[in-house]
């Protein structure tokens, strides 16, 4: 049984997704010092007190719902698609993508967590928890905290110094919480790229759209989808892990695909296969295409996509393929609070020793995330008060 609060976390993947198989940062899914090893930074001087002070920023507290959040125009005279310049800057998420090509996003990649909520938002109608939830749960684990930036993509100087290792801001290309396996149009990493539009996937995708949705992506294929790209990384990749923050991304994005690209003034939620590619490989808004009509939380239906093929955290054991163990310690969809203690853990587990604005940082940008988790979960000051 998916509990209510889980029903937050929903709201991608974009894909934040979340929206994806993938999303990005530390590998979360791995346990003791697997984390650190993936974040180590080679020859980096850095100390726990991060950069200096010119180029610190105080995190300011995340944007709440905009005024409006009924369906409108969002591919608008204001928003137009532009192809992409030189050193642009796109990742997993087709969501961010197509928000950053249409200029919701700053045109590069390179944003703060209060400028991807508000896009986010403003674009696709996603709710205001959810959003937060997502945004700064990836700021904490792959942004830039001292200078409050964040790369949609790969690791790049635009967000500033380097953090302290075994921290790394490496954008949502690093492999293991929203960028994770089992990703619904990009290969699993240990096959290489796990940032791109995979065509092979995404005619997988068509096909199960034309099987199950009459053409059309849904709630149904969603769940058959879901669970044949679970199969498929089971039977050919020997790294396979969906735990944690991956498992609960995983069903996100899927959910969050037919939520949030189907057309708002439609009330069947459902994605044709053009607007399907418009989103995942042209990283654009269909033409005339209008957000949802209400703020999209997906509440309720990870049920629907999890309900026909009932799976549990886990994933291949020893290096081999087929083999695929229950991890019974993942966080999963009926205890939020093991997931949110997980993640502050593995914050610290990052950044073990901060001091000065870096420390500020993160007390703020914990504190603005658990406003996101609406689980009942008491909250935690791992780095104490300000």
């Amino acid at each position: 049984m998916v509990s209510k609060p889980f029903n937050l976390l929903t709201a991608l993947l974009f894909t934040l997704g979340a929206l994806h198989t993938s999303f990005a940062i530390p590998n979360l899914q791995d346990t003791d010092n697997v984390l650190l090893r993936r974040q180590q930074v080679e020859g980096s001087g850095a100390s726990q007190a991060g950069v200096g002070s010119r180029q610190s920023v105080d995190p300011p507290p995340p944007p709440g719902p905009p005024n409006f959040t009924g369906t409108k125009l969002v591919n608008d005279r204001d928003h137009p698609w532009r192809p992409l310049r030189n050193g642009d800057i796109r990742g997993p998420c087709p969501g961010l993508n197509t928000l950053a090509s249409h200029g919701y996003l700053p045109r590069d990649g390179v944003a703060s967590p209060s400028q991807i909520v508000t896009a986010v938002q403003e674009g696709f109608n996603m709710e205001n928890t959810g959003a937060i939830f997502l945004t700064y749960l990836a700021h904490l684990l792959d942004g830039n905290l001292v200078t409050d930036l964040l790369s949609i993509g790969g690791e790049t100087p635009k967000t500033g110094p380097a953090p302290p290792p075994p921290a790394l801001a490496g954008g949502l290309n690093v492999h293991g919480t929203f960028e994770g396996d089992a990703g619904l149009t990009r290969a699993d990493a240990f096959f290489g790229d796990n940032h791109s539009f995979n065509q092979t996937l995404f005619d997988q995708l068509v096909e199960f759209s034309n099987r199950y949705g009459g053409g059309f992506f849904n709630l149904t294929v969603a769940a058959e989808y879901r669970y044949a790209r679970i199969q498929d990384s089971i039977t050919t990749n020997p790294e396979f892990s969906f735990t944690n923050v991956r498992y609960v991304t995983a069903y996100g994005e899927t959910v969050l695909t037919a939520n949030l690209f189907s057309d708002g003034r439609q009330t069947d939620r459902k994605v044709s296969m053009d607007a399907a590619a418009s989103f995942f490989r042209d990283m654009r808004f269909p033409d005339d295409f209008h957000r949802a009509s209400q703020p999209v939380s997906g509440a309720g239906d990870v049920e629907q996509v999890i309900g026909p093929h009932p799976w549990l955290p886990g994933g291949n054991a020893d290096g081999k393929v087929n083999n695929y163990v229950v991890d019974p310690t993942s966080a999963d969809f009926t205890n939020p609070c093991r997931l949110y203690s997980h993640v502050v853990g593995s914050v610290v587990e990052l950044y073990p020793n901060p001091t000065g604005n870096l420390k500020r940082n993160l007390i703020k940008n914990l504190h603005y995330w658990y406003t996101g988790v609406n689980g009942g979960c008491s909250e935690l000051f791992p780095y104490g008060h300000l």
